[in-house]
Parts: C-alpha cells; sequence; structure tokens
C-alpha cells in the first residue's frame, strides 16, 4: 500500500497559482488563486485529487498595474466574475487541503509552483491580512517546477516544459489561474511519476 505521506516526507504536495495586480506582495492586488491537491492511487502514482479556484475582491488600498490586466486578460468590470473577499477565499482553499492532511496523515502542505516564490509570497502576505491562524502550507519551503521541468525535459518556460511532457497546452487558457495551476499540476505528476517508472522510488 503506497502513501503520499511517505514519498515526500510527510508533506502533502498541493498545486497554487495566483493571478495579481502586480509584482509586490504587500501592496498588489491577488485577483485569483486557484489550488490542485495531490493524491496517490494504489500503485503509488500521484495525480490531481480535486482543483479549487476563487475570484478575488482587491483588498481596501490595493495596487493593481494596468500591464498586468492586460497580460492576464482578467476583467474586472466582468458581472460573471463574482470575486469573494481574501478571507473567504482562504477558506475556500484551505479547508479541503486541511481535510486531505487528516486524511493521509501528512504534517503539512507543501506549496508546488511554477517559480513558485511569487506565489508562496502572496499566500503568505493574503494570510497575514487576514490574521488566518491555521496555515497548514509550510511558510517557505516549496517544490518548483520550472526547476524539475527543466531538469525532466530541458524546459523551465510552463507552456513549453508541458507539451515537452506530451500535455495539452491552450494559449488562449493560460495566465487564468485555475488553468495555469492544473497543467502546473499535471506537469508536476507526469515528472513525478516518470522518476518512479526509472528509479522505483
Amino acid at each position: 500500500m503506497f502513501r503520499i505521506s511517505e514519498r515526500f516526507r510527510g508533506f502533502l504536495p498541493v498545486v497554487i497559482d495566483v493571478e495579481t495586480g502586480g509584482f509586490n506582495a504587500k501592496t498588489d492586488a491577488i485577483l485569483e488563486i486557484a489550488a490542485s491537491i495531490i493524491c496517490m492511487d494504489d500503485f503509488g502514482r500521484i495525480k490531481i485529487a480535486e482543483t479549487i479556484a476563487a475570484n478575488i475582491e482587491p483588498f481596501q488600498g490595493a495596487r493593481i498595474e494596468p500591464s498586468s490586466l492586460e497580460f492576464t486578460g482578467i476583467d474586472l468590470g466582468d458581472p460573471e466574475r463574482s470575486p469573494i473577499s481574501e478571507k473567504e477565499a482562504v477558506q475556500k482553499i484551505f479547508l479541503p487541503v486541511r481535510q486531505e492532511l487528516r486524511a493521509t496523515d501528512c504534517q503539512r502542505a507543501i506549496l508546488v509552483g511554477h517559480n513558485p516564490a511569487f506565489d508562496l509570497s502572496f499566500l503568505n502576505a493574503v494570510i497575514s491580512r487576514v490574521n488566518y491562524k491555521r496555515n497548514p502550507f509550510h511558510p517557505f519551503s516549496s517544490f518548483d517546477t520550472a526547476t524539475l521541468g527543466g531538469l525532466a525535459f530541458g524546459q523551465t518556460v510552463l507552456a513549453r516544459a508541458v507539451q515537452a511532457a506530451g500535455i495539452d497546452w491552450d494559449e488562449s487558457s493560460a495566465h487564468s489561474a485555475e488553468y495555469d495551476t492544473i497543467k502546473t499540476a499535471e506537469l508536476f505528476c507526469a515528472i513525478v511519476n516518470r522518476w518512479k517508472i526509472l528509479t522505483g522510488l
């Protein structure tokens, strides 16, 4: 019986992507967040268990660079966007993560991201702003699919690494938190599962 708690030293991998109003986690808005929780099957292969996503209302006084909106394609005035507060978004993401931690006997979640220092900085900033007391994530450790993609496929750009792994990529859907999270998660799973085939680990 394979257990994910034994594969990553007690960590539960959770892929996170954020779309923001800029590059400064303390001053710039976080506009979208998504999380893909990773699970393990009976053969020791990892896959996406579920993906949770939320559009977020910018916090009071948040800075939003027009160039960031142009890059992501986010329309803050879109009536279908239905944003929720930062606190609600954190709770929406963290509740299923905490449930999976209990179900798998993992000690903490670890953020998996493509250049994850960016995503982790915004996640930590939101946690601090809403004064969230039960953060399931390790505060500074992470897994980086840019590094893993460079190792496995010689590609560090997400789109190129995903395609090199034989995974479909739709450029028109890119730069939404949910799509990028799912593709990053698929890439992470592909690399870890190939490593298992090669090494048995």
